[in-house]
């Protein structure tokens, strides 16, 4: 029978949350909802896809949270022109005192938190070998297998309105994705904060590390012990079964959704300092889960309709 966590571990890692997730809006002025989908991402051990116009801070964001969670951070900036080796590594020739020998050099998707900037720039061929990494975390190069770090996160952008030069993503790298977070514009307040913050200091406002790795991985070994009643699971289940029967999508999410909605709401429920899931975990993270997996047929488009309107009408 499996040990019992203490209650008082559990308080303690939960509180560090709450103050990493404080620290990061020291240098993020709003986007709370975008913010807390990253931290459910990190806690659930999953991938996330944010979508936004240019200048909205993503890049910052990933960044601040990386910092904040003592995570080794790398950028990818992906362009057409870019290859597998870029990103994996590559075989180099080194000098030694027995002569020359070849040395895998590592690319920059060994860190822990990997930011793929506008990975729809990126050619099929070079998604793939991202694919690689986000699901079986490793990465094949000259024969050879290596490791990515532990944990390891890819947490990609997209820009959903300039789509000269670039690729779509294939149905089976965004199934990989746990989350589609859509990040909007501040308000009117929150863009007076950012700007009296950014333009009154040459410098970005110092964050502390709040959380190591070792307190990562055993909150992540927590989020999957957290219970969930009959009802609930079912409920999930049952919402992602019902978008491969509605009128308005062509192709439903997969048994990969019904997974990433139960352990995702776990991590929602522990981030929010909660020994259960509840119902409001499952309606929160619903679009969040399913709109990236699901395809709305042409009438659906044609009358403008969302798959956030659809995963709403399913809710309801």
């Amino acid at each position: 029978m499996q040990d019992e966590p203490d209650t008082d571990d559990v308080d303690a890692l939960q509180r560090k949350l709450a103050t990493a997730r404080e620290e990061v809006g020291e240098r993020i002025v709003g986007q709370r909802d975008v913010l807390e989908g990253l931290f459910v991402c990190i806690l659930a051990d999953g991938n996330a896809l944010l979508e936004s116009n240019p200048g909205l801070g993503k890049t910052t964001m990933v960044r601040t949270l990386a910092e904040v969670t003592d995570l080794a951070f790398s950028r990818i900036q992906n362009t057409p022109d870019l290859m597998p080796s870029d990103i994996t590594g590559t075989e180099i020739i080194r000098e030694t005192d027995d002569g020359r020998e070849f040395v895998f050099e590592k690319g920059p998707v060994f860190a822990n938190v990997v930011l793929a900037d506008e990975i729809n720039r990126a050619t099929p061929k070079t998604q793939a070998a991202l694919l690689e990494a986000m699901q079986e975390r490793q990465v094949t190069a000259g024969g050879d297998t290596y490791e990515l770090p532990d944990p390891f996160f890819v947490l990609a952008t997209q820009n959903p309105i300039d789509q000269g030069g670039t690729y779509a993503l294939p149905e089976a790298q965004t199934d990989r994705f746990m989350l589609k977070l859509l990040v909007d514009y501040p308000g009117a307040d929150e863009e007076r904060d950012i700007v009296d913050l950014y333009t009154s200091r040459s410098q970005q406002v110092p964050v502390e590390r709040v959380l190591t790795r070792a307190e990562i991985r055993e909150a992540q070994e927590l989020v999957r012990e957290v219970p969930i009643a009959e009802d609930l699971r079912d409920r999930a289940i049952d919402l992602v079964r019902r978008t491969r029967e509605a009128e308005e999508v062509e192709f439903g999410a997969s048994p990969r959704a019904s997974m990433a909605l139960v352990v995702a709401s776990k991590a929602r429920a522990f981030l929010r300092g909660r020994n259960h899931v509840a119902e409001e975990d499952i309606e929160a993270l619903a679009a969040p889960v399913l709109r990236h997996r699901i395809i709305l047929d042409f009438r659906a488009e044609r009358d403008g309709q969302t798959p956030d309107d659809v995963v709403a009408d399913l809710l309801e």
